[in-house]
């Protein structure tokens, strides 16, 4: 089973010392080709450093994330999971994982990258700045990303637990080998969607998934560990987490 996050704004500095990006070294290598064609506009776009930030909507506070940029490919690394920060990712407390949790993450939780695609927890990247709608020159992330990563979820011989906004779907629908998870706040006589606590909740959730690192092979095996742990999960069309039962169970 795959668990698919989306990634966040904010990212750590920093890295291995020595370490630079290896592209070829990246999980799910049929992604090579549009990762490098990201690469190459992102460093086009990151030349004017004023249109870059225009382009990446950026405020005057934020010109280090075009500095980034343009540092790309030759600035230290870390792996994916530990790169990211903020209200999804903080709660994974990945400073605590021990190796049979990072073996666990590397194996069940990919990351969807606007710049490189699907990664996986362990795979190295540098810092950057790029989301889902960022302008890049003469093409858009969707049609750059939308048909290889539909392609490479599609092969994926399990259940691919979807997390992802709905911008980062946009660069890729998962296969029919997928469920689209909605957090709700369940309000007794209406449920209705969530922002900030909706990341928090999926980052609890998967915190959760990484401390007990369960075999699941179907969306019955996750609903039966989700009752197990008291966060209320209903299968469906989506599937629905109900995100009370996730931030009071994790309290």
């Amino acid at each position: 089973m795959l668990f698919l996050l989306p990634p966040s704004e904010t990212k750590l500095d920093g890295g291995s010392v020595g370490s630079r990006l290896d592209v070829a070294a990246l999980s799910f290598g049929e992604l090579e080709d549009p990762r490098r064609a990201s690469l190459a506009l992102l460093d086009e776009m990151s030349a004017d450093a004023s249109a870059a930030a225009v382009a990446l909507k950026l405020g005057p506070t934020q010109a280090h994330e075009v500095e980034r940029n343009q540092r790309v490919t030759v600035s230290p690394t870390m792996p994916a999971l530990a790169r990211y920060t903020g209200v999804l990712f903080d709660p994974l407390g990945v400073a605590m994982l021990g190796d049979d949790a990072w073996s666990w993450a590397h194996r069940h939780v990919v990351v969807h990258s606007a710049l490189f695609g699907l990664l996986r927890a362990g795979d190295a990247i540098p810092a950057y700045r790029l989301s889902h709608d960022s302008k890049v020159p003469r093409t858009s992330l969707k049609k750059l990303w939308r048909g290889p990563v539909s392609e490479v979820l599609a092969g994926v011989d399990e259940l691919v637990v979807d997390l992802r906004s709905e911008g980062y779907v946009g660069l890729g629908p998962a296969g029919p080998r997928s469920t689209y998870v909605r957090v709700v706040s369940d309000a007794g006589d209406r449920r209705r969607a969530l922002n900030h606590f909706n990341k928090k909740s999926k980052g609890l959730f998967v915190r959760a998934l990484l401390s007990d690192r369960p075999d699941l092979s179907d969306i019955d095996d996750l609903t039966l560990w989700a009752r197990g742990r008291g966060f209320v999960l209903e299968p469906g069309d989506e599937t629905v987490l109900v995100a009370e039962s996730v931030l009071e169970a994790s309290v």
